[in-house]
């Protein structure tokens, strides 16, 4: 089915053939490019389906082929895969309209359910009750802990915040569980996330 076609855009080959793979025995139909050019050579317009891109590749990399996308009039959906550190970038995709972003190294179920959102008609947006009860919990941060929040979604570093913040990292790793538990968000990627799409960052 065209509906559940993923465009898997990486330049490492064996990533790719595991993406595909996976992605392949969930359901889905699966085209790989080895480049941003070669997607943006190849895609048919109207495109359909969603495109899963490394965010760090060499020429065309992950944002500027979201640019790309856009400015072509290419609607779309687009998951990034991110690094370990990669936090500013996942929320500069984010802003530039990517439907998630996702963390390596990844579980499949996680991978898949990215994917799943983003081929939903309207999956890309989260519904305005859930952003709701996000910045509710948002609103029972205390001032340090909010402060700590802005710099995690900043993509500061538990030592960088606590230099700025005039702390210890230990601390600043004390104030992140405690308004990671008041938010609820399991994981540092689901918090951006969401403070992202509250028009938090």
């Amino acid at each position: 089915m065209e509906a559940d076609l993923v465009h898997v855009v990486d330049d490492d080959g064996a990533m790719r053939d595991s993406l595909a793979f996976l992605i392949g025995i969930a359901g889905f139909e699966t085209r790989v490019y080895e480049s941003g050019a070669d997607l943006l050579a190849q895609l048919p317009r109207p495109a359909a389906g969603c495109v899963l891109a490394d965010i760090r590749m060499p020429g065309i990399d992950g944002l500027e082929l979201l640019r790309r996308l856009r400015s072509a009039d290419q609607k779309l959906p687009v998951v990034m895969m991110t690094g370990h550190g990669d936090v500013p970038l996942a929320v500069e995709a984010m802003k530039l309209g990517a439907a998630d972003f996702i963390e390596k190294p990844f579980d499949a179920e996680a991978l898949l359910h990215a994917l799943r959102s983003a081929l939903r008609p309207g999956g890309d947006k989260a519904s305005d009750a859930t952003l709701q009860e996000f910045l509710r919990r948002v609103g029972t941060l205390s001032e340090r802990e909010r402060q700590v929040l802005d710099h995690l979604v900043a993509g500061g570093t538990s030592k960088a915040i606590g230099r700025t913040l005039d702390i210890s990292p230990r601390t600043v790793e004390i104030y992140r569980a405690k308004l990671m538990a008041k938010t609820r968000a399991g994981t540092l990627q689901e918090l951006v996330r969401w403070a992202v799409l509250a028009g938090l960052a």
